[in-house]
């Protein structure tokens, strides 16, 4: 029985293209469906998140997740990876050493945040799986079947040392920016973040996706090239950049 995104509360970005709006952070996730494969954006905040979303995700793609991309290393968005067991993880380069040797920095963020001592602790346990990540230092073209690509960009760093953007090309070309875009709050750099780089990371997002794109915010609703602009020159300011 075929199922709608909406049926599922999420939303349908584009034909094959969706995203989910998580509870408690407002972190979003994203699907994008081939002729014979299923690339997952981001993992959720904990293995029963991930667990619900791999489930989701293959009700709507009709098949397990393939790939699953991680668009930078904070709790809210990789700490449900190891449910997606058998699926190719790919993250910017040196994302996988922060989930190797930055377990407990990550905990620790988590918990400060409000994630139930349990929920992280079962998520570092397991953050190791599921399986080695996939560094991309470049750009990394995806091929999804049925003449559907995804394209993995490594933009930062920016919003933290490893951001990693997910094009989609079609009418329109979605990106998915992880972080490096926020739309519910103002864009939030910790000590991760680089904040001289940042604008720098948003004009290639500009120019991976153009202005009629789709770009999906790691927070909030979908915004367009104007917002991603306006959100670029607000950094800029923000930590005086030109």
């Amino acid at each position: 029985m075929t199922v709608t995104w909406e049926e599922l509360g999420w939303e349908r970005i584009a034909a094959g293209v969706g995203r989910c709006r998580l509870p408690g952070w407002d972190c979003t996730v994203g699907l994008v469906i081939g002729g014979d494969a299923a690339l997952m954006v981001d993992a959720g905040s904990g293995l029963v998140e991930g667990a619900r979303l791999r489930t989701e995700a293959r009700a709507l793609a009709g098949r397990a997740v393939t790939h699953l991309a991680l668009t930078h290393p904070h709790f809210d968005h990789v700490f449900g990876a190891a449910a997606f067991t058998g699926a190719e993880v790919f993250g910017a380069a040196g994302a996988e050493r922060v989930l190797a040797d930055g377990r407990e920095a990550l905990r620790a963020d988590a918990v400060g945040n409000g994630l139930h001592t349990r929920v992280a602790d079962e998520a570092v346990a397991a953050l190791a799986g599921p399986g080695p990540l996939v560094p991309v230092s470049g750009e990394l073209a995806l091929p999804l079947g049925a003449g559907r690509e995804a394209l993995l960009v490594n933009v930062g760093p920016g919003h933290t040392a490893h951001d990693l953007a997910v094009l989609v090309p079609g009418s329109p070309p979605v990106v998915f920016c992880g972080d490096l875009v926020e739309e519910s709050g103002e864009p939030q750099a910790g000590p991760d973040a680089a904040p001289a780089l940042w604008p720098a990371a948003l004009d290639r997002l500009l120019s991976l996706g153009g202005e009629d794109a789709v770009y999906v915010p790691g927070h909030g609703a979908l915004v367009d090239a104007g917002f991603v602009r306006a959100q670029r020159d607000a950094l800029a300011a923000r930590f005086g950049v030109s």
